[in-house]
């Protein structure tokens, strides 16, 4: 595995109360947390929101994406299934790094898509490591999980390492002027859906 469980604690959130534990890469001490709430010992399959952090969206309030909007439609969406995980993935701007995204909103600033601005940069459209994400859902003993996503390349990327996705949740929020094109880019060039179930 590449994580390994540090610590947890208590964690109350305007959507109720939620236990927040702590995961650190064992190569470069990076790391990642897990929000569970309820009980997760269960044989159903278990809710699962794998947010990748997003700094300007999630805690800056960004309409340039639709993150912030997400993070908090799967806080209520498991709030009111009454059990679940959301791992927060602390790969920011999809694992090219704070900076870098700042970087690449200056390109777009000037007409290029999100794609096409992670590429002058030098990175693929997506830099992220999912593995991380199973190997928390192992840790945990999850191993059947209906997942919030728009994004097939989750559901591949943890059906290949033993993760078995029963149900994608589709989770269409936070649409307005300043991410229409961001949306689309995401769905025309990396293959999200915004409008259907698998």
């Amino acid at each position: 595995m590449k994580i390994k469980y540090t610590k947890k604690a208590k964690l109350p959130t305007p959507w109720g109360n939620f236990l927040i534990m702590g995961f650190e890469e064992n190569n470069n001490k990076n790391n990642h947390v897990a929000l569970i709430y309820g009980d997760i010992k269960t044989k159903n399959p278990l809710l699962t929101r794998i947010h990748s952090e997003c700094l300007t969206g999630d805690a800056l309030f960004s309409l340039r994406c639709d993150c912030g909007f997400q993070l908090k439609e799967s806080l209520k969406y498991i709030s009111n299934e009454k059990r679940g995980i959301i791992i927060y993935h602390r790969q920011e701007g999809r694992n090219i790094g704070l900076f870098n995204k700042i970087n690449a909103y200056a390109i777009q600033d000037l007409g290029a898509d999100t794609v096409e601005a992670n590429h002058k940069l030098g990175f693929s459209a997506d830099e992220r490591d999912f593995t991380i994400c199973s190997d928390i859902l192992k840790i945990l003993n999850i191993k059947k999980i209906k997942l919030i996503t728009n994004n097939l390349k989750k559901i591949k990327a943890l059906n290949k390492k033993g993760i078995k996705i029963v149900e994608r949740i589709p989770i269409i929020v936070g649409r307005n002027k300043n991410n229409e094109k961001y949306l689309k880019t995401k769905e025309n060039k990396m293959g999200h859906i915004f409008n259907k179930k698998i």
